[in-house]
């Protein structure tokens, strides 16, 4: 499928997105651990989410889906059957983390398996720290790659820093700590998002957080069975928020998205590119804080990102880079080269795509230097096989003359189904829907307008 983009009118407009893609992942999980029936509102029925689905179905676990973004998910009190077959993964790095970190514990043997993109991804961050806890885990592909071979064991609680800041690494190990003998700590050398440890304590799964940066869950818990509403996915919003953030004049308003504080480093980066941000928390009832974000567009101006701030913006990267081919002077990105080993390598995707839309790039070991601004013209574009930089030059052709292609734009739907619809409605102004300021005062006149 191409995706076909044109230049946006002004934007204006208020909207909401899908439902968190790593909450969803992690709740599905939990819920079917539990000690009765969740029913989860909200929930992202993406590709990559529903692989998770089917994966704790393979399970043992009984789960209805009376509506897209509504499960039933009827908890077995963590005892979960052999699957028939191997689990597919598809392309989901996420579902193949969590699902060994899950298996680790169990009693029988499992295989994950993946597509093309996924069995290229390194899985030895994962393999041995589980693996150190007692569980046997084969990488059948090349340097680590998948397909796994999963025998479950008696596991024990270890203390374990990771060499390199991973969420995803960090809840596998909590989810096998639920099945180990004593606790089991996470010491991260960068605090990473914390949906884990916030779903654990809402399903009320005893946990110890420490200043330093460590997670602790104890053994032998059974999750009390809860239902539980996803917010919206802060790194979906992410791509209209910097679409909006990059239109001098530009507004958004999206309800209902999750401002967990692990998540919104793009909402400061933003702010010191010369954006206008505002943000309102309007319900903490389920621990994930969730609400309102507002952002008025202003000439944008280049910045760094790098250091303890990048494992929060890692999904984000793709869209902050053409944010800073788009702002005034030069923006570098360091401290990334997690970049290489997601779905695609996203530093070389950018790069090459950027490029392709006429800006001045360099391609770093760990990161981009981008030369600002750029007068972006359509292009023919490849994604990659990666959603997010589908999306992201999705978001560029809304700024370049002509009209951009991005080739292969089906992967959206691993993250965000429904992403084309709205990306109509910007580049359409009949069908912009006008939005109101309703955080604080309105946006104040540029010194230079008045």
């Amino acid at each position: 499928m191409d995706l076909r983009v044109k230049r946006a009118a002004r934007i204006d407009i208020e909207i909401t997105v899908p439902g968190d893609k790593s909450i969803s992942h992690r709740a599905v999980i939990i819920a079917a651990l539990s000690n009765g029936v969740c029913t989860l509102h909200g929930f992202l029925p993406s590709e990559d989410c529903m692989h998770t689905v089917n994966a704790m179905r393979a399970l043992g676990i009984k789960i209805e889906q009376p509506e897209p973004t509504t499960l039933i998910v009827h908890g077995k009190k963590r005892v979960l059957t052999a699957p028939q077959k191997e689990i597919n993964c598809g392309n989901s790095g996420t579902t193949m983390r969590l699902l060994a970190g899950l298996l680790a514990g169990q009693t029988f043997e499992s295989r994950l398996v993946g597509d093309a993109g996924l069995s290229r991804r390194p899985m030895d961050r994962v393999i041995a720290p589980l693996c150190e806890m007692g569980a046997s885990i084969v990488a059948e592909g090349p340097d680590e790659t998948p397909p796994l071979r999963i025998r479950g064991g008696s596991l024990r609680g270890i203390h374990y820093r990771p060499p390199v800041a991973s969420a995803q690494v960090k809840g596998a190990l909590l989810l096998a700590g639920l099945f180990a003998r004593g606790k089991t700590t996470v010491e991260e050398p960068i605090p990473t998002r914390n949906h884990m440890e916030k779903i654990f304590n809402y399903f009320l799964v005893r946990t110890a957080a420490e200043d330093g940066g460590s997670v602790t869950v104890f053994g032998d818990q059974v999750p009390e069975s809860r239902d539980f509403a996803i917010p919206g996915d802060i790194s979906s919003a992410a791509f209209w928020l910097v679409a909006a953030a990059a239109q001098r004049r530009g507004h958004l308003l999206i309800r209902d998205v999750g401002l967990n504080d692990t998540r919104t480093a793009l909402l400061a980066v933003l702010l010191r590119m010369g954006a206008q941000v505002r943000e309102a928390v309007e319900d903490v009832d389920q621990l994930e804080p969730r609400g309102i974000v507002e952002v008025t567009g202003f000439p944008l101006k280049g910045t760094v990102i790098q250091g303890k701030e990048v494992p929060q913006l890692i999904d984000e990267l793709p869209i902050l880079s053409v944010a800073g081919a788009l702002a005034n002077g030069k923006t570098i990105v360091r401290h990334a080269e997690e970049l290489r080993v997601k779905e695609t390598d996203r530093i070389a995707a950018i790069a090459h795509n950027l490029r392709a839309m006429g800006a001045q790039v360099s391609e770093l070991t760990d990161g981009l230097e981008i030369h600002g601004p750029a007068p972006l013209h359509a292009a023919r574009l490849a994604s990659f096989g990666d959603h997010r930089i589908a999306m992201a030059f999705a978001i560029a052709g809304l700024f370049a003359d002509g009209e951009t292609i991005v080739q292969d734009a089906e992967c959206i739907r691993e993250s965000y189904p429904g992403f084309e619809t709205v990306l109509e409605e910007f580049t359409n102004p009949k069908r912009m829907q006008v939005s109101t300021p309703v955080i604080g005062s309105l946006t104040p006149t540029p010194p230079e307008e008045r």
